[in-house]
């Protein structure tokens, strides 16, 4: 059978509009037949999203738009078929959004889950809506548009408090202010001075001051080896002191306080002689006339010695009364 040449150039341009065709879903990433993994999702608005715009999970191309087409006639919702490379592991729970690159095309951005359970091919993956530049703008500088009159309103408050604390009267003690800091400032340039001469090289205070700290520490140079012999000394005082037995001795002193203590408590009762002879006031009475009375006998011995010893070389026998009081030159002993 022959083919006429308006056959072959029919037949011809029918294979090229088909390989146009497909080679141009090709490379919008589509093919003729809907085959492969598709997962969907759905959105309130687009934002401008095409078909073959890039899916990524943390940064890698997952997939590519499929298809985008409306639900319902309102257009209130708006379905998005992602084709992925290969059967991926994307958790139940994980969130689709479409990111909006001012400098670039609308992508799909995939935050993946914590879900054990994986979505499969059909399944429909959550959404959510991202806030575009220039909202995302408008939501940052709004509370600073806000302080920012918060602020001015403040300020004008202040301004009107200051017009209305600024009288007159006020002027004129804020003058009488300015009179007395000049005042003071006159008074620092003359401290100034007198700091400046009490600094002076030659004849300043606190250059002779310095000169006799110098001289002092000369001094302590000069006498290193002293101060060095001085501090050795105490060194081996200290040495002594703390090899020697301080607590044996201070154990020992308050033994000896402890046994002075029992001795005074003795001598402030009424025992024993010690005890008797202070705190017995009959005895101490006793005693003391007993000792006049000695004192008396030995007066009496003394002035009429023949009352007792009866030898003829003295004489008769003194007849006198004894003493009844000691005599005068006895009592000053």
């Amino acid at each position: 059978m022959k083919i006429s040449n308006e056959f072959k150039v029919g037949a011809l341009t029918a294979i090229a509009i088909t390989l146009m065709i497909l080679g141009f879903n090709y490379l919008k990433g589509r093919s003729l037949f809907k085959t492969g993994n598709f997962i969907y999702a759905k959105y309130p608005d687009a934002k401008g999203l095409m078909v073959s715009n890039p899916v990524y999970v943390n940064g890698f191309q997952i997939g590519s738009v499929y298809e985008i087409e409306n639900i319902d006639q309102n257009l209130r919702n708006i379905s998005v078929a992602v084709r992925l490379k290969d059967n991926y592991n994307i958790p139940e729970n994980s969130v689709a959004e479409i990111m909006k690159d001012p400098l670039g095309t609308p992508s799909v951005e995939i935050s993946l889950g914590d879900s054990k359970k994986y979505l499969s091919s059909g399944d429909t993956i959550h959404t959510k809506s991202s806030p575009g530049l220039f909202n995302s703008f408008t939501s940052r500088i709004m509370p600073a548009v806000d302080d920012l009159k918060e602020t001015i309103e403040t300020l004008n408050g202040v301004l009107l408090n200051i017009n209305s604390v600024f009288d007159p009267n006020t002027k004129h003690n804020l003058q009488e202010v300015i009179a007395n800091i000049n005042i003071t400032t006159a008074s620092l340039v003359k401290s100034s001075a007198a700091i400046e001469v009490m600094l002076n090289q030659q004849s300043g205070s606190l250059t002779q001051s310095l000169n006799n700290v110098n001289s002092f520490t000369k001094n302590l140079a000069d006498n290193n080896a002293k101060v060095t012999q001085v501090l050795s000394n105490v060194e081996t005082t200290t040495n002594h002191l703390s090899k020697a037995d301080i607590n044996g001795s201070v154990a020992s002193l308050k033994t000896a306080v402890d046994n002075l203590n029992i001795v005074l408590n003795k001598l402030n009762s009424k025992e024993g002689s010690m005890g008797l002879l202070m705190n017995d006031k009959v005895l101490y009475n006793n005693l003391t006339n007993t000792a006049k009375s000695a004192n008396i006998l030995m007066d009496d011995l003394r002035a009429h010695p023949k009352r007792y010893v009866n030898v003829s070389v003295f004489g008769k026998k003194d007849k006198t009364g004894p003493l009844t009081a000691p005599l005068s030159d006895s009592t000053k002993h």
